[in-house]
């Protein structure tokens, strides 16, 4: 991402104050990711988000409240005596649909795999298998990172630190083995691992904002030496990043994206977008993304096969709902 001479004389502040990290703040997280997913997929009772992500009631309990508290997901009776409801995606949720996609997106161009259910997503107008790709508004050219620059908006402000919660992968998930409804797919967990840790996903953010090296990523993060080493290693197993060597006596390494890592980029964009459409408040977003075209960049998801408007009514998801 190109950054104005005004933003890169200042000390980088980008990521904490950004709409991908409001939004990361609220939805980055492992088990109300899989609430989501169960949602797009049409499930709408307890028990039927029980069965596809094999959470503990309390931890469902908590995510939904979190998820109704924050204008996602709202109440709405289906029974009486006793009272019981069901959760739909408000306005507000349902324009996190435009994300959803990008992170589909994001595992199809790389790890595409005719089983996962959440590959198989058919854009109704065309008939064809939905690649969904994230283009400018003005020009329909693809959004890619090296076309977008940066200027401090008027909402800009500190945001603060994501929280640290443990985070386990696909082995130790209640099922993530097939138990309970709708087994999640190996691939649908790569992406859970990355933006559902937030410590992951707001590393990933600032990679885009050109912080390589150990010491600048912790001073924007004020994260803990242990898990920013603990992260890095793991978008490095992952592929996200590279190291490179830039000193020796003692060998000092740089972390770069690779370009499944740059690939990632439509995600946040999508975020940001949605973060400032309903996170912004009266402030407003607390930065400007322009595009390489001169427009300021409003992301809009395009069908790769008939560059037809993508939406949640406009495609259907295979995977089952319980």
């Amino acid at each position: 991402m190109v950054q104005t001479a005004t933003v890169a004389s200042a000390t980088p502040t980008l990521v904490r104050n950004s709409s991908a990290a409001r939004a990361l703040n609220l939805i980055g997280d492992r088990w109300t990711l899989l609430v989501l997913y169960a949602a797009f997929n049409g499930v709408n009772r307890f028990d039927g988000f029980i069965a596809m992500t094999g959470m503990a009631r309390s931890l469902l309990v908590d995510r939904l409240g979190r998820l109704e508290a924050a204008g996602i997901l709202e109440r709405r009776p289906y029974q009486t005596r006793p009272l019981r409801h069901e959760y739909h995606l408000t306005a507000m949720g349902l324009d996190l649909y435009d994300s959803a996609l990008m992170l589909l997106g994001w595992e199809m161009r790389w790890r595409l795999d005719p089983d996962c259910p959440s590959h198989q997503i058919v854009h109704s107008p065309c008939g064809q298998a939905l690649r969904p790709v994230l283009v400018c508004q003005a020009c329909a050219a693809p959004v890619k990172v090296r076309d977008i620059s940066l200027q401090p908006g008027p909402g800009a402000g500190v945001e603060p630190a994501p929280r640290a919660r443990h985070s386990r992968r696909a082995s130790d998930i209640p099922g993530s083995d097939g138990v309970g409804g709708v087994p999640f797919h190996p691939m649908l967990e790569r992406s859970i691992e990355v933006l559902g840790d937030r410590w992951t996903a707001h590393l990933v953010a600032a990679s885009f904002y050109g912080l390589t090296r150990f010491k600048d990523i912790q001073a924007e993060l004020k994260v803990a030496s242990n898990i920013l080493t603990d992260r890095l290693s793991r978008l490095v197993e992952r592929g996200m990043l590279e190291k490179r060597l830039y000193q020796t006596r003692p060998d000092r390494w740089e972390y770069r994206l690779t370009r499944e890592g740059r690939d990632f980029f439509p995600l946040i964009a999508a975020l940001m977008a949605w973060g400032d459409r309903w996170l912004s408040g009266e402030a407003g977003p607390p930065e400007i993304l322009t595009h390489a075209c001169g427009a300021r960049l409003v992301p809009t998801v395009r069908c790769n096969a008939c560059d037809g408007a993508v939406s949640v009514r406009t495609t259907t998801l295979s995977a089952p709902t319980a």
